[in-house]
């Protein structure tokens, strides 16, 4: 069946429903997957989870050893590192956010994992579609992400005899992680979204300029509405439609309740079990401007259970398995006026599986000193988060160096290897 390749950002600039947390509707962010011989590829799986909005990393894996944390991060009378609601202290130093406590089980088996103050080479704007685009492309510059193919995708076309499986996508839009020249396949969960009459009618009065993406929202409102399964994200505030907005919003953060991305993690397992070798999907949630204790902890929790879902789908497979979880970047390192954190530069990215080198927090940690900050604002990239993906793929698939410096992640300096694959 044909389809038509809609652009995610042209499709919300037509809509007027640009915003940072509309950035990666639920919509339009299929998982999806590729699968090969085992004599290609190897027994082993790479996941790879784009956590769009752009995680506070320093909140997720927190320096309490710094001496400049506690200030940047107003902590006062907060639970203390190690106490039954703190965050929990994983090497002296840093500390895991309680979120995430669910998660420690694999730390201690050494199958959990972070690299921190790591970013890709965006700097300065901090534009949810430039961070984004240029996270997906594993491009030096946007220039050079603008248009072309994804690094998962490039890295694909390296390796023979790469097929797809059969799959659909509500939305009809595959993520530019895996988008390019090598054959990949879509799949997206029903989204039962429930809109009010009011709710729905606006949704079309948006698109109705357009019969390209009234044509597709139209599809995708019906199959969204059909479903059993459920898959949504908080819209955020879009202002200026009253009632008929806030339909809208109650009626995602509904479907944000039920159970989407377990449906998202146990589908994945069920392919990784069977001849798919990658698997990539996005989490939304991480754009935490104001008051970001709710809406992060709700976030990691998300992914939390993500991970632990796939680990009891995956079974035995789950030690073959390395899942990555990265951000377009991370935030800043003071809190504002609202508790919430804006956009910044280096963040943390998170990493599980059973053939993880885990139980550790790798990377040079660059200080929180105002000297020591990016811009005097954000914590200081030391690595390239290009370079650990790579290293990853390298270790789980045996891709040659100079592949993938050159054609996966053109211009990239791998560095020293941080042996992150057992």
């Amino acid at each position: 069946m044909g389809t038509k390749k809609l652009d995610r950002r042209a499709f919300l600039t037509r809509s007027g429903l640009i915003g940072c947390s509309l950035a990666t509707s639920p919509l339009f962010a299929p998982i999806t997957f590729a699968s090969a011989d085992d004599s290609v590829l190897g027994d082993n799986r790479l996941v790879v989870i784009i956590l769009r909005g752009g995680m506070d990393g320093i909140d997720v894996v927190q320096p309490f050893g710094d001496p400049d944390f506690a200030g940047l991060r107003q902590i006062k009378g907060a639970d203390p590192v190690g106490a039954e609601k703190g965050p929990i202290d994983l090497d002296g130093f840093f500390a895991l956010h309680p979120a995430l406590g669910d998660l420690m089980p694999l730390w201690r088996a050494g199958q959990l994992g972070f690299g921190h103050a790591v970013s890709t080479p965006y700097r300065d704007k901090r534009s949810h579609f430039d961070g984004q685009d240029l996270l997906e492309a594993g491009t030096v510059a946007l220039a050079g992400a603008s248009g072309r193919d994804g690094w998962l995708n490039r890295m694909l076309q390296e390796i023979p005899s790469i097929r797809a499986e059969t799959a659909y996508s509500i939305g009809r839009e595959d993520i530019l992680l895996l988008r390019g020249q090598a054959e990949v396949a879509n799949w997206s969960p029903n989204a039962q979204l429930n809109l009010s009459e009011q709710a729905r009618r606006l949704t079309e009065l948006m698109m109705a300029g357009d019969p390209l993406f009234a044509d597709a929202t139209a599809e995708a409102l019906r199959l969204a509405e059909g479903g059993d399964d459920s898959m949504a994200s908080g819209m955020g505030d879009m202002g200026g439609s009253g009632g008929m907005m806030m339909d809208m919003r109650q009626s995602m953060e509904t479907a944000r309740k039920n159970s989407g991305y377990r449906k998202i993690a146990e589908f994945a397992a069920e392919k990784l079990r069977d001849d798919t070798r990658v698997a990539a999907f996005s989490i939304n949630g991480w754009d935490t401007h104001a008051r970001q204790t709710r809406p992060l902890g709700k976030a990691l929790k998300t992914l939390s259970e993500t991970i632990l879902q796939l680990q009891a789908g995956l079974g035995p497979i789950w030690g073959k398995t390395t899942v990555v979880a990265v951000t377009e970047f991370g935030r800043t390192a003071r809190l504002n006026g609202t508790k919430g954190t804006d956009h910044g530069t280096g963040g943390a990215m998170i990493l599980a599986g059973g053939a993880l080198r885990g139980g550790r927090v790798v990377g040079r940690w660059p200080g929180l000193a105002e000297a020591d900050l990016y811009q005097r604002r954000d914590l200081m990239p030391t690595r390239d988060v290009r370079a650990n993906l790579a290293w990853i793929m390298r270790g789980l698939f045996g891709l040659p160096v100079g592949v993938l410096e050159k054609t996966v992640f053109p211009g990239l300096d791998m560095g020293t290897d941080p042996r992150l694959i057992l």
